[in-house]
């Protein structure tokens, strides 16, 4: 199937779940969208005892797609830079300590939980795969994802103080996850040895590489939006900063998320306020806000049409029941742990551990980095159905219910 065709399709579904979710649901519109789009998929499984071959229709559809690579190279750098646009870099700035060791230490403390948990869980279920790929399964699903978590906040009503830790982590400890997961698969394909030193080279090349190249390609076109007063020249630089700053890191290995959410925090702080005209930033916000408002219908769409690519057994559904909980341990360790250290210093909200476990929602990159996994197809059935069950839990439960959470915490 061809592109133009793969997304009229796509869009087409989209612009329908979306109608549907407002006319009838009143879901926020990732939720909502998302809702529709696993039960219409759940359908199509369905129909498919009575016109066979109508749900393989729909995974040649997805197939085409490519939702890795879709999500990981082209969606994920508008959506980064349309979060980050908006983030206040002084209140980040105040919470660095907070934000830091949230988005490192604790993202590094969760892939390790649920890593051993999962490896000495599976074979309770008969099931043995090498420890390296309960580790993998760790990284994949330990950061929580901006895309998800941005959207929520919104209307959940969280304390200013909170709002920002979470936002902050969010943002940046998507990228480090990918710089673990990057770690770990360099390991499991051979191209590094198994030594700490390798892989703690590779990590900070990731990151540190990320960070100084968002802040010279943020510069750059910094200076060119200072230069003009036209606020479609100026779209278009933001355009070409994102897609052209998010190729140029793949291009150099290191990490484009980390890059791009340090170019969009420049643009949105000091370009908007030292760059940028009224009629400007006005321009800007509307079209990035459309833009960020339509990928995020059309990325929740996808998530859920990709049911259609798993195959459960009972062995795998029940594991994938008992995993949500243990992925929820993990989260609460890897944000009790540093903020029970750096209470000493400082003081938090009420309620914030418990708090930034129940917000912090996995969403599609866990699901595209799950789907771009080597190895048998039962190491990767089975990391994608577990990753896709606490996703699923994840934007449903936690999703629907985090503004009720925050309401009884604070």
């Amino acid at each position: 199937m061809d592109l133009f065709n793969v997304l009229a399709i796509i869009l087409t579904l989209t612009a329908l779940f979306s109608y549907a979710n407002y006319k009838s649901f009143g879901l926020p519109v990732t939720i909502g969208v998302m809702i529709i789009s696993l039960v219409f998929s759940l359908i199509l499984i369905a129909l498919n005892e009575v016109l066979p071959g109508l749900d393989e229709s729909a995974r040649l559809l997805l197939d085409s797609i490519n939702f890795d690579d879709t999500l990981l190279h082209g969606m994920l750098s508008f959506l980064l830079f349309a979060g980050a646009l908006h983030v206040n870099i002084q209140d980040l700035a105040e919470r660095k300590y907070s934000i830091t060791s949230l988005a490192t230490a604790g993202t590094l403390i969760s892939v390790i939980i649920v890593g051993v948990s999962t490896w000495l869980l599976l074979p309770v279920f008969n099931i043995n795969i090498p420890f390296l790929y309960c580790l993998l399964f760790g990284a994949i699903i330990s950061p929580t994802d901006p895309i998800a978590v941005l959207g929520l906040l919104k209307t959940a009503g969280a304390p200013k103080s909170l709002e920002i830790k979470i936002t902050g982590e969010s943002l940046f400890n998507d990228g480090i996850g990918v710089v673990v997961f990057l770690a770990i698969l360099e390991v499991i394909t051979g191209a590094h040895e198994m030594s700490i030193g390798s892989v703690m080279l590779l990590f900070v090349k990731e990151t540190a590489g990320g960070i100084a190249v968002g802040l010279i390609l943020g510069y750059i076109a910094f200076l060119m939006l200072k230069s003009v007063d036209n606020y479609k020249v100026e779209i278009l630089i933001t355009l070409a900063l994102t897609t052209g700053g998010y190729a140029l890191a793949d291009f150099l290995h290191i990490s484009g998320p980390i890059a791009i959410v340090v170019a969009g925090l420049l643009i949105g702080n000091h370009g908007r306020f030292l760059a940028m005209s009224e009629q400007t930033r006005l321009h800007l916000d509307i079209f990035w806000e459309l833009v960020d408002e339509i990928l995020n219908a059309v990325l929740f769409v996808m998530i859920g049409m990709e049911i259609l690519a798993l195959s459960f057994n009972g062995n795998y559904l029940l594991l994938c029941i008992i995993i949500i909980p243990v992925v929820l341990f993990a989260r609460f360790v890897s944000i009790g742990v540093p903020i029970k250290i750096l209470s000493t210093f400082r003081s938090f909200s009420p309620g914030v551990v418990r708090i930034m476990t129940w917000g912090g929602l996995r969403g599609g990159i866990s699901v595209a980095l799950a789907l771009s996994i080597p190895g048998t197809p039962e190491q990767r059935q089975l990391i994608l159905a577990m990753t896709y069950s606490v996703v699923l839990f994840s934007i449903l439960v936690q999703g629907l219910t985090i503004k009720r959470v925050v309401k009884r915490l604070c």
